[in-house]
C-alpha cells in the first residue's frame, strides 16, 4: 500500500490529536502539546508527519532531525527529552483485519524510511517504538532491533489483590511507615504534589545522579512547562512529607486507562522511611480509586533498577529500539556516541564524561 506523507503545522493540530487519539499505538507523549513542548527543548527540528492513504489520513509520525558528530541523525523521540517511546500512532489500527494492518503498516514504514534517507538524505535513524507497534516492519526496511523492557502492574483485581502480590519485603516496609504514623500521627504523608514540589523533585534527582557519577540532561523548564500545560488532567505527582518536609515523590501521567511512573523516587535522604515502597502503593491505590486498568513503570531492562521494581510483582513487556544507518561505512561512529544514544534517548540522565 503506498503511503503518501504530509509535514502539517499547528495548522492542522486537530486532525494530529484525532489520529492520535483513534490509535491504540497513541500516546500522550505523541499530542500536538505535547510535541510542541518538546520542539521547544529538544535542540532537533520536529517534521510532524501525517500518512495518507489517498485522502484518507491513516496516522501519524513525529520525528526529530538534529546533527550529532557532524552526522545527520532521525530521532523518534529525539534524545533527552525523558519520553520512553514514540514512533507511528496508526488510527483504527486494532478495528482492521490483520492483512490489512500489515499493508498500512508496511506501506506507512517504507515511506518514512524514504524520507529520512533519500528527502531529509539522513546518515541515521534510531526509533523507539511503543509496545503496541508491530517490529516486523523495521526488519522488513533494514532496521536493527534491540528489546527494551517495562513492567506493568494489571490494576482490575483491586487493591486487595495487588497488596497481597507484592514481595514480603515491601509489604512490611509500607507496614512499617503505617505503625509509624500510628506512633507520631500524620508525621508521614503522601500529598497531590505542587509546581514547586516537583522543582524539588528535580533538584533531589540532580543529587543522586551526581553520586552515581551521572548528569540529568532533561532540561528543568521543560518538566516545568509540561506540569504547567498537562496538570491536573494527565499529570499527578505523589509527593511524600515527613513532619511536613517533602523527602520523596513521583511524578506520574495519566492518559486513557494508564498511569504511568514517569520520573521520581529517586534513592531518599532519609533512610528510615520506605518512601519509595509508600509512595508507589499509595500511586496505585489513588489509580485502582481512580478506574485506571493498569500501572506502568519504565525501565525494566536495567538490571540494578529491576530488584526494586519487580518487588511488586509486575508483568514483563517487550518493546524495541530500532537503528539504521544509510550505509555501513557510517556505522563506525557507532561507538563514540553510543553511550549518548543508548542513555539520552528516552532516558533521564547520561553518564559524565
Amino acid at each position: 500500500m503506498a503511503i503518501e506523507l504530509k509535514t502539517v503545522n499547528e495548522a492542522d493540530r486537530e486532525l494530529w490529536d484525532n489520529l492520535v487519539h483513534a490509535s491504540p499505538q497513541g500516546t500522550i507523549f505523541h499530542t500536538w502539546k505535547w510535541m510542541d513542548i518538546v520542539r521547544k527543548y529538544s535542540k532537533s527540528t520536529f517534521y510532524p508527519i501525517i500518512g495518507y492513504n489517498g485522502t484518507v489520513p491513516i496516522g501519524v509520525y513525529p520525528l526529530f532531525a538534529q546533527k550529532i558528530f557532524g552526522m545527520l541523525c532521525v530521532f523518534s523521540p529525539p534524545p533527552s527529552m525523558g519520553i520512553p517511546y514514540l514512533g507511528p500512532a496508526i488510527a483504527d489500527y486494532d478495528k482492521y483485519k490483520q492483512s490489512k494492518r500489515e499493508s498500512i503498516s508496511k506501506g506507512f514504514q517504507q515511506s518514512i524510511d524514504k524520507f529520512i534517507f533519500s528527502t531529509l538524505k539522513a546518515k541515521y535513524s534510531l526509533l523507539l517504538l511503543g509496545p503496541a507497534v508491530d517490529p516486523r516492519q523495521y526488519i522488513w526496511t533494514g532496521y536493527k532491533l534491540e528489546p527494551y523492557f517495562d513492567f506493568f502492574i494489571d490494576l482490575r483485581p483491586g487493591t486487595e489483590s495487588i497488596w497481597k502480590d507484592f514481595d514480603k519485603d515491601a509489604r512490611d516496609h509500607i507496614k512499617k511507615v503505617a505503625s509509624q504514623n500510628l506512633l507520631e500521627p500524620r508525621s508521614i504523608e503522601i500529598t497531590d504534589g505542587s509546581r514547586n514540589d516537583l522543582s524539588g523533585l528535580f533538584e533531589a534527582l540532580v543529587r543522586r545522579y551526581q553520586e552515581q557519577h551521572r548528569k540529568v540532561t532533561v532540561p528543568k523548564e521543560y518538566l516545568l512547562d509540561i506540569y504547567d500545560a498537562f496538570y491536573p488532567d494527565n499529570i499527578r505527582m505523589f509527593t511524600v512529607k515527613y513532619k511536613g518536609q517533602n523527602i520523596n515523590g513521583i511524578l506520574a501521567i495519566t492518559f486513557r486507562s494508564t498511569i504511568s511512573f514517569w520520573i521520581g523516587a529517586p534513592k531518599p535522604e532519609i533512610k528510615e522511611i520506605s518512601s519509595n515502597e509508600i509512595n508507589h502503593w499509595e500511586a496505585i491505590k489513588w489509580a485502582c480509586e481512580h478506574n485506571f486498568s493498569l500501572y506502568e513503570e519504565f525501565g525494566a531492562g536495567t538490571e540494578r533498577l529491576s530488584r526494586s521494581k519487580s518487588k511488586y510483582n509486575p508483568q514483563l513487556r517487550t518493546r524495541f529500539k530500532a537503528e539504521k544507518y544509510s550505509s555501513s561505512i557510517y556505522s563506525w561512529g557507532a561507538k563514540g556516541y553510543d553511550l549518548f544514544l543508548r542513555n539520552g534517548v528516552g532516558s533521564l540522565f547520561t553518564v559524565k564524561k
